[in-house]
């Protein structure tokens, strides 16, 4: 492919709510550019976006997909990415390192919560945008209703500059309000506007017309004494009304039927900015960050904003180039992690086809294989003159299943395979919980971890199922005690004997576990003490109640015995942990469960569902906190009750709600709580025996 300037190329991210036709028009738009030869299809799994496995078992889109076309002279880097919410992530990258974007709003069911998102993602990266109106071919398709919808939702700026001909199987073409002409069939045939419409056509070319003429002083000033606008003018007013965020045009269109398209890919050739026009963030003195212009002939500064994990190529990374060029087969410097890179062959993707490349201009999009300390988000440039690019912002995860391998030979590769995924996918974390010693992968939903494990499965041969976690509970005592035991055992040779006494005292929540001595006169000579701490550490692991750690106490040894021939380390330490459970059991031992905050954030008219449902499970509500048409409500609750909360919040709220999570402190559990954990505990051990 050849090379283009800064003003030749444009950066587009394609965004939506799951199921309004992305990956169908972005086929179209490949065919149209004569870049495939046949249109693929979601539902048999054959687009050129969706060429993943999982993608075509599930019609989906997971990932963030590249599909680069050329258009009557621009490049255009096409971004096909996943409108399911639990895949944001890929979402975030393509936005982050893209100038404009295409939101598609379907014809049907009109602006969805994924809708919403993405252009709260795109505000926040003030983005230019075009929106679609596609599968304008359905039944109950309905143009003017979700222009409605689009305007109640995202304000007045969003204005129709084409409106459908027919809808439904009667839906043949668009017209072009500036030009006033019709477009047709697949190949968008110009005509006349067709006379039925002229009525409608007209007086929305006149409002789109003077909203136009608003955003520029020179034209409203024509416009307010009659004078007629120029196409031109009209067009260069539009375009910088697009990138300055002051208009959105809504353009319309059917992907499947492959009608609208061709006048789409103007509209971006037409008013989406190229990087000429665009800046990056990147971290300056004080580490603030400040604006950068694209500079072809300055130093190498590179943002990867995706990495990919290919058993048969290695790891993938794809990056955007700012300043300078990026060439095959040299060595780059990450300025985020302060080391070198060697690189190979540079390549183009579209799909999954890789196409070599000599070298990827500012402006443009790579990729490039086997990449050996660089990851998603970090900065590629020279030594010389290092440029760090701001990173890209991942939502945290919020949802966490246990993953426990099926058999010994996954249980090995268990480790490495979780790595790659998770570098893979920066909204997945993966960490050890030490107190139930479950491996924990966290991300945003249910979907993405069930995807997390099948790609585990296809990409690295592990098999594993998904559970979920444990709780880690621990067990205390309530009140002082006193406990001794003798370990005594004769044999025939030496015997065995220790003598330990300890006193055991309830500590305040969060204090941990302390061992202090008090031995006096000798009792238990100096070189058992270890041996007696070792014990009582071993007996505090599994509480009397249920097996749990016990926490918040201190243990003092006190007193003891010893023999002169037959005590020994292994006696003494016998002695202490025995000592412990005895004292365990006579300290009214409870159990303690973790607590979390809790802070969810969703649409007002959802705050009594949420409260009510918290009260159901023994959460307390302590504040709320009203912002524009929502509400954040923070409470504390138990973690065993929302474990599975980014589910129930999903369905309480349409998938409106958001929430964040974060430990709190341990308290007491209610009686019949503890009396459930114990029953589970029990049949769990009598199902092991068997």
């Amino acid at each position: 492919m050849a090379q283009f300037g800064l003003e030749n190329i444009r950066n587009l991210a394609l965004v939506a709510h799951n199921g309004a036709g992305k990956t169908s028009l972005a086929e179209a738009i490949l065919f149209d550019a004569k870049v495939i030869n046949r249109l693929g299809k979601v539902s048999d799994g054959s687009t050129t976006s969706d060429y993943d496995p999982t993608e075509q078992k599930r019609s989906m889109s997971i990932s963030l997909s590249m599909l680069p076309y050329v258009w009557q002279g621009n490049k255009i880097n096409l971004m096909d990415t996943p409108g399911y919410p639990d895949f944001i992530g890929e979402v975030k990258s393509a936005i982050r390192v893209s100038e404009g974007a295409v939101v598609v709003v379907c014809a049907v069911s009109g602006v969805e919560v994924g809708t919403e998102q993405v252009w709260s993602y795109c505000n926040g990266n003030n983005l230019p945008r075009l929106i679609v109106v596609n599968r304008m071919d359905r039944e109950n398709a309905d143009f003017t209703k979700i222009v409605e919808q689009i305007q109640s939702k995202f304000g007045r700026k969003c204005l129709p500059v084409q409106i459908p001909i027919g809808d439904h199987t009667s839906f043949k073409g668009v017209i072009d309000l500036l030009k006033m002409k019709s477009y047709t069939g697949t190949a968008a045939q110009e005509g006349d506007v067709p006379s039925e419409l002229q009525s409608q056509a007209k007086s929305l070319r006149d409002k789109l017309a003077e909203s136009i003429a608003e955003t520029d002083d020179k034209l409203i000033e024509k416009y307010l004494s009659g004078e007629e606008i120029a196409l031109e003018d009209l067009h260069k007013a539009l375009r910088k009304a697009v990138i300055d965020g002051k208009l959105v045009p809504i353009l319309v269109s059917s992907g499947l039927q492959n009608i609208g398209v061709i006048p789409l890919m103007d509209a971006i050739n037409n008013y989406l900015p190229a990087p000429k026009e665009g800046e990056v963030l990147v971290i300056g003195e004080g580490n603030k960050p400040v604006k950068m212009a694209a500079n072809p002939a300055g130093p190498l500064a590179a943002l990867v904003f995706k990495t990919s994990a290919d058993p048969y190529v290695g790891r993938l990374t794809y990056f955007r180039v700012y300043d300078g060029v990026f060439s095959s087969n040299s060595q780059v410097w990450n300025t985020t992690r302060g080391e070198h890179e060697r690189i190979g062959q540079l390549f183009v993707l579209r799909g999954k086809n890789q196409e070599p490349a000599h070298e990827i201009a500012a402006g443009d999009i790579g990729a490039v294989a086997k990449l050996t300390v660089t990851a998603t988000g970090d900065t590629l440039g020279v030594k010389e003159k290092p440029v760090k690019i701001v990173g890209i912002t991942f939502p945290e995860p919020r949802y966490s299943e246990a993953v426990y391998p099926k058999t010994k030979l996954d249980l090995d590769k268990l480790g490495p395979s979780l790595v790659k995924i998770v570098e893979e996918d920066h909204t997945l974390k993966m960490h050890r919980d030490a107190t139930t010693s479950e491996t924990i992968l966290s991300g945003i939903g249910e979907i993405q971890l069930a995807v997390a494990a099948e790609k585990m499965a296809r990409k690295f041969g592990v098999n594993v199922e998904l559970q979920t976690p444990k709780i880690p509970y621990k067990e205390t005592i309530t009140v002082q005690t006193e406990a001794e035991y003798k370990h005594r055992k004769q044999t025939g040779g030496h015997g065995q004997y220790g003598h330990v006494v300890l006193e055991l005292v309830p500590l305040p929540r969060g204090s941990g576990r302390e061992f202090t001595e008090k031995i006096v006169g000798g009792s238990i000579p100096r070189n058992f003490i270890p041996a007696v701490e070792k014990g009582v550490h071993e007996g505090v692991q599994e509480g009397v109640l249920a097996g749990f750690p016990v926490d918040d106490i201190r243990i003092t040894a006190i007193d003891g015995s010893f023999h002169p021939v037959d005590s020994s380390e292994i006696c003494f330490k016998i002695a202490g942990a025995g000592a412990v459970k005895r004292g365990l059991t006579d300290g009214k031992p409870v159990l303690l469960e973790p607590i979390v905050k809790l802070k969810i954030t969703a649409p007002d008219s959802y705050t009594g569902d949420i409260i009510s449902d918290l009260n159901t499970k023994r959460g307390q509500v302590h504040g709320m906190i009203p912002e524009e048409g929502a509400n954040t409500i923070e409470a504390i609750i138990p973690l065993a009750e929302v474990q599975r909360y980014a589910i129930n919040l999903k369905s309480i709220t349409q998938g409106k709600g958001t929430y964040s999570m974060e430990f709190s402190h341990y308290q007491e559990a209610p009686p019949l709580v503890i009396q459930k954990i114990i029953a589970a505990k029990q049949a769990e051990k009598e199902k092991e025996k068997v």
